[in-house]
């Protein structure tokens, strides 16, 4: 805190000092065509002659997450532990393919800059460390060479913020980390770029993200947060600005963790935002000696055990919404075990380094953090978790379960609660997923790539009932583990918790009342979800119909071959085999769908992927229940319906 306070008081210094001197509008970009009145561009240009430098350390380049002299603090990593010695080579050996490519243009897809924006950064970042840590002149050379080619950009994109973000971003991390060894012209050609196409655009009505709850509001201010950092001493009341606008908006993306750490949009985006925002914390406390609280906001480190969790045992992920089944590598999660003083945080990315081949994870643009927040953890001391379980509240409530975390064949349940109008949400309350054996036999679709949809007229960004994006199959509730009433959709409006749970190791399980995501279709709707002895699991529904008859579907989404029987299905993946068995009323129909049976015209292709399970005609105000067991082979003898009601487990 006192380091903050002495910054503070700096940039007042600095900007009495400046205040008098000659006009520097000629550093504000040219392409940014209404430049900001007051935001620094009255200050003289260093490059001129002028002496800006305080004289003080916290002001010296470089001085963004890894501070000048850390380097050798990196080097002692490396030469301690073999595992940070392939993570550096990885890391110089696509510094050396980067070398190769040509220098990045401005290629807009559909609507959006972000994947030029995002290759950058990525570039920029290894380049900047390899420099660093290697002294090798061609990634310098190589660094300067793509800065400059952004900087003579138009624009960097800012009707879509998340562009100009990692931009900005990565073009902070490479002026800052580069500075000593810029000649003064690139210097000032990347700074222009920073104010004027990076940090000015978002005072000028394109930061609608400042109020956000979302990733954008995350990734936006982080982004120009490292902006204002790199040039504080050029623009010292700009940076003050940016860098306590940052402060204040990141409180409201930072408020979803809570209770218990959950994140609304799921594992990809949880990568995406949560990376982002630790990055802020991590620069700001180096640089300011502080993070002014926000690391302790309610739920935030809990994120952690949320994350470790979502890792399952087929070494993917438990996705939900705009989100795939991969997984990967956390950078952001060496953060967070540093910051806790545990390093049990990090099971589930252990096996990602026990890996022959790390080049695989040179697409990760963050992965030069990894060797700052990694320094302080023994490897050795990763030890297996003891909790089995995880139940978290929130916009998105889930309850996650298995049988074994050193299993690769145990068996993993995962429950979703919460809302289709979560952000990047999906049709999908209630869905659950299940691995056994090693396979996953109830997943998830996934998403659709939203170039596909935008281009056809589809706006998939709009949450109201009757949006577009209800109309895709992969978003909708037609593809996801849950009950469909009469063919309808879920409703947008409707919100469910995990009501109970129990972390018994005989039952553990989550319940929670779905009735209005299914408000004016059924008058009431409750599902559980339970892992019985570690051996198979249980889905049971209880409901109750309205004034009509209506028909029930329930589905399940699998890449499995499937068998039908009467009551039953069997799912057959190589040599494995997950038997579904089925306790209702009498009359309910075996069925599966295929996907090309579901799916229309703009919806994407998904060969050998299908729907299994059953439907059924309930009458009128008709009270009824329907018990479904998810059973690997080795269970089939001994698995049985609970033969209780969910008011009874």
């Amino acid at each position: 805190m006192k380091r903050f306070l002495f910054l503070m008081v700096l940039l007042t210094v600095l900007l009495c000092g400046f205040s008098c001197s000659e006009d520097r509008t000629n550093d504000i970009d040219p392409g940014n065509e209404n430049p900001v009145p007051g935001n620094g561009d009255e200050n003289p240009d260093p490059d001129n002659g002028d002496n800006t430098d305080p004289g003080d350390a916290i002001l010296k380049h470089p001085r963004i997450l890894l501070l000048a002299g850390e380097e050798e603090q990196v080097r002692e990593l490396i030469a301690a532990d073999n595992t940070w010695m392939k993570m550096h080579t990885a890391i110089i050996e696509e510094c050396e393919a980067i070398l190769k490519e040509p220098e990045l243009k401005r290629v807009m897809v559909g609507k959006r800059l972000l994947d030029t924006s995002r290759e950058f950064l990525r570039r920029v970042f290894f380049l900047a460390y390899g420099h660093r840590l290697t002294g090798d002149n061609r990634f310098l050379e190589k660094a300067d060479q793509e800065m400059l080619a952004v900087s003579d950009f138009s624009d960097w994109n800012p009707s879509h913020y998340l562009d100009v973000a990692e931009m900005t971003l990565g073009a902070a991390i490479g002026y800052d980390w580069l500075y000593n060894s810029l000649s003064p012209s690139s210097r000032r050609k990347i700074r222009q770029a920073i104010v004027g196409k990076g940090i000015n655009p978002s005072k000028e009505g394109n930061n609608w993200w400042l109020s956000a709850y979302t990733n954008w509001n995350q990734v936006c201010n982080t982004g120009m947060a490292f902006g204002a950092m790199a040039v504080m001493e050029d623009y010292p009341e700009l940076a003050n600005e940016i860098i306590d606008r940052a402060f204040q908006a990141l409180k409201l993306p930072m408020s979803v963790y809570q209770p218990d750490g959950v994140y609304p949009e799921g594992y990809g985006y949880w990568h995406y935002g949560t990376t982002f925002n630790v990055l802020f914390l991590s620069a700001a406390e180096k640089l300011l000696g502080d993070d002014r609280g926000l690391s302790r906001e309610p739920g935030f480190m809990e994120t952690a055990d949320f994350v470790k969790h979502m890792i399952t045992p087929t070494r993917i992920s438990f996705n939900w919404g705009d989100n795939q089944p991969s997984a990967n590598l956390s950078v952001a999660m060496f953060w967070f075990a540093e910051k806790l003083k545990d390093p049990s945080v990090l099971w589930s990315e252990k096996p990602f380094l026990q890996r022959d081949n790390f080049s695989r994870y040179k697409k990760i643009r963050e992965l030069p953090a990894i060797m700052i927040w990694a320094k302080n953890i023994p490897l050795a001391s990763i030890t297996k978790p003891t909790d089995n379980c995880f139940f978290g509240q929130g916009q998105s409530p889930v309850a996650m379960m298995r049988s074994a975390w050193d299993d690769p064949n145990a068996i993993f349940l995962g429950f979703k609660a919460g809302s289709p109008s979560a952000p990047h949400g999906h049709m999908d309350v209630g869905s659950f997923v299940m691995e056994a054996d090693g396979v996953r036999w109830a997943g998830d679709p996934g998403t659709q790539d939203y170039n596909s949809l935008e281009s056809l007229g589809m706006d998939i960004w709009k949450y109201d009932q009757g949006s577009d994006r209800w109309k895709v199959l992969m978003l909708n509730n037609y593809s996801h583990n849950v009950l469909t009433i009469d063919g309808k959709l879920q409703q947008v409006g409707g919100h469910a918790k995990i009501d109970r749970f129990s972390n018994k190791e005989a039952f553990k399980y989550a319940i929670s009342d779905l009735t209005s995501v299914y408000d004016k279709a059924m008058k009431s709707v409750v599902r559980g979800a339970a892992l019985k002895d570690n051996q198979y699991v249980v889905i049971r529904d209880e409901f109750e119909t309205l004034n009509k008859e209506t028909t029930l579907r329930w589905a399940l989404y699998t890449d499995a071959t499937i068998e039908l029987g009467t009551t039953s299905a069997t799912l057959t993946s190589g040599d494995k085999q997950l038997t579904i068995k089925v306790e209702g009323p009498e009359g309910l129909t075996m069925k599966s769908w295929e996907w090309d049976e579901l799916r229309n015209s703009y919806d994407k292709e998904n060969p050998g992927k299908a729907m299994v399970g059953f439907e059924y005609s309930a009458p009128a105000n008709y009270k009824g229940s329907f018990e479904v067991l998810l059973i690997p082979r080795d269970a089939v003898n001994s698995a049985r319906f609970t033969g209780s009601n969910l008011a009874e487990w």
